[in-house]
């Protein structure tokens, strides 16, 4: 079971789950269309992501973690917009989000998420 500590609409302070727990843990993802704007970029991504999640037999709703590396940390808020909406109510997982030299000029958003299997929560 999934435990969330002081839960917030965008991130928990703190998730604990049981050691014996099947993770599933997602590569960093980039946009596929990288000549979109940040919140483009985000949606490409996140898009992605919960392809990537259904691939391996569980949601976003079972997210525990997430990274988030952005080119320029002035793009923040832009991002947060697109996470925000995307986000699953309830179920926020820790975060950590940095500024960061990207592999290719044109990538501004790198996502990574660490999610519980659906046969374990």
């Amino acid at each position: 079971m999934i435990q969330r500590i002081r839960p917030g609409s965008r991130m928990s302070q703190i998730v604990t789950y049981p050691a014996s727990a099947r993770m599933v843990v997602i590569s960093g993802q980039v946009p596929d269309n990288r000549g979109l704007d940040v919140p483009g970029q985000t949606r490409d991504v996140l898009t992605k992501v919960d392809q990537l999640l259904a691939e391996a037999g569980t949601d976003k709703s079972r997210i525990t973690h997430a990274y988030i590396w952005l080119r320029d940390i002035a793009d923040f808020d832009l991002m947060n917009g697109e996470w925000d909406k995307w986000v699953s109510p309830g179920n926020a997982p820790a975060r950590a989000c940095v500024e960061a030299r990207m592999a290719a000029p044109d990538i501004r958003v790198e996502i990574q998420v660490f999610a519980l299997a659906e046969d374990y929560v």
